[in-house]
């Protein structure tokens, strides 16, 4: 209790709050699709903050972040930074709502949560060419970092998803046909309301409007779930007002779009107390200019691995890396 105060503190006392993301594309502020709901979620709440985009470690599983004072909330702690956020009694839509029933709130965020995200990676990694998530996540890399980071990726959505060679047609039609009846779900909840819940906004609205934003301007129009999507005129209307809204409207109650060199992107260390204290300026920039050097002998490293490994696959006859599954995976042939 002690701690979750001094967050708030912390949050109240901060000068400057900043939101640590990925890269803008696709004309939206942030082209990851996790990190957009939290961009979302704060220009809901009207809180001020700057944006530092992050190409350092474009890949790195903390990201987005928000720093503000000493403590900085990451996407790979406490379920996320809007439930961080929100368990730390400093940013909570949901509770200030006038009548929204929880356990309809809880249902529809797990629609969002699972049923879409589960359809939206499927998309972004197994379906598609591969380009988008190339343009997000790993065009700043080297080639070989960047093309084994990729195709780890794909192999480890593949093993969350259950997909293997012998049930992939049927896993396909399973998320097509979750994703469908999310959408059927969520169209019928928002009506014709301003948002899911009446007339003002929760944590769902922002997760979900950032789902359906990056699923109208990142994917191809060869899109399945786009096309899911596109059925439901009223969920098209509610990104296009929202958009409007929140990322093309410039308000200083909705913070700055520009990004800010000032802040760090680098992860941090917790204390105790369950903080995260960022150094001092000096010893920063020391830290990041170790953190490069190591990151620069890793490139280097796997590198030489990679070369080694594609002459043995030359001499040895060549592996199609689009054939290579999971290693659960089982080909019968007759």
């Amino acid at each position: 209790m002690a701690a979750a105060a001094t967050a708030a503190a912390e949050w109240q006392d901060a000068e400057r709050k900043v939101l640590v993301a990925r890269k803008p594309g696709f004309g939206l502020p942030t082209a990851c699709p996790t990190c957009l709901p939290v961009l979302l979620y704060l220009r809901m709440s009207q809180v001020p903050f700057g944006i530092h985009v992050d190409t350092s470690f474009p890949d790195a599983d903390h990201i987005p972040s928000v720093e503000f004072g000493d403590c900085v909330a990451f996407h790979n702690e406490k379920g996320g930074v809007i439930e961080y956020l929100k368990d730390e009694n400093i940013l909570d839509l949901t509770s200030k709502h006038p009548s929204v029933s929880y356990p309809d709130v809880l249902s529809t965020k797990a629609m969002v949560t699972t049923w879409l995200a589960d359809a939206l990676q499927y998309e972004l990694w197994v379906v598609t060419d591969g380009s988008i998530a190339q343009d997000i996540y790993f065009r700043e890399l080297s080639w070989p970092i960047g093309k084994i980071l990729h195709w780890k990726k794909i192999r480890d959505v593949k093993q969350q998803l259950g997909i293997t060679k012998i049930n992939a047609a049927e896993k396909e039609e399973e998320i097509y046909r979750k994703a469908s009846d999310a959408y059927d779900a969520l169209s019928t909840r928002l009506g014709d309301q301003v948002y899911l819940f009446g007339d003002s906004p929760t944590d769902v609205d922002a997760l979900f409007l950032g789902h359906v934003l990056f699923v109208l301007n990142a994917l191809p129009e060869t899109s399945s779930l786009r096309s899911h999507l596109q059925k439901h005129d009223n969920l098209i209307n509610f990104a296009e007002h929202h958009k409007v809204q929140l990322l093309e409207v410039d308000s200083s109650l909705a913070g700055s779009g520009s990004s800010d060199p000032s802040s760090s992107s680098t992860p941090r260390k917790r204390a105790s107390s369950g903080r995260s204290y960022k150094p001092k300026p000096r010893a920063k920039k020391e830290r990041t200019e170790e953190e490069k050097k190591f990151r620069r002998r890793t490139k280097y490293f796997l590198a030489t691995q990679l070369v080694a490994v594609l002459v043995f696959l030359s001499i040895m006859g060549g592996v199609d890396s689009s054939e290579v599954d999971n290693e659960y995976d089982v080909d019968y042939e007759d």
